[in-house]
Order: C-alpha cells, then sequence, then structure tokens
C-alpha cells in the first residue's frame, strides 16, 4: 500500500482506479484527474468486493499538483506504457 501527498491532499493508490492525464478545466488550465474508489463497507469484507459496492469519485488537480502526478505516471519507472509514442506506425 502507497500514499500520495499531494498538497493538502492525502491518496492510497490501493483505491485509485483511474488516471486521466490530458485534461482541462473550465478557464482552460491543464489538469489531472484522479478516479477514486472507495469501498461501501467495512474493510474486514473486503475479500467480497464487488464493483457496485464502491463509491466513485473524480478528483481534479491543477498547477504543480498536476505536473507532479503527470510526471509520476508518465515515468517508466513507475508505469509500464503498452502503446510508446514513438511506437506508433511501423511499416515492414
Amino acid at each position: 500500500m502507497t500514499f500520495f501527498k499531494i498538497q493538502n491532499v492525502v491518496i492510497n493508490t490501493s483505491y485509485i482506479a483511474a488516471i486521466r492525464l490530458e485534461n482541462q478545466t473550465t478557464s482552460g488550465e491543464k489538469s489531472v484527474s484522479v478516479l477514486i474508489a472507495a469501498p461501501k463497507f467495512p474493510l474486514l469484507q473486503w475479500d467480497t468486493i464487488y464493483q457496485n459496492m464502491c463509491d466513485y469519485e473524480w478528483i481534479k488537480f491543477t498547477g504543480q499538483a498536476a505536473n507532479g502526478l503527470r510526471d509520476y505516471f508518465t515515468s517508466f519507472t513507475n508505469i509500464v506504457d503498452l502503446l510508446p509514442q514513438y511506437q506508433e506506425s511501423s511499416s515492414v
């Protein structure tokens, strides 16, 4: 289990369901959004989890927080990129 501290928000990475790296706010500022899946039941019942037993919430980060998350989730040491940009097309 790992925790991220982004400004005044601490996130347990076990509950991250998805990351949107390239978003924009309504004012046009670049942002990163994190989808959190929090269980609706006590943690002692974790082995009986079902998809509809979680509450999902998007948390949007901007500025330095967004840059930090973007850097972490695009780093080759942290994430395996299945479709790297340099291999978009190859012809034989």
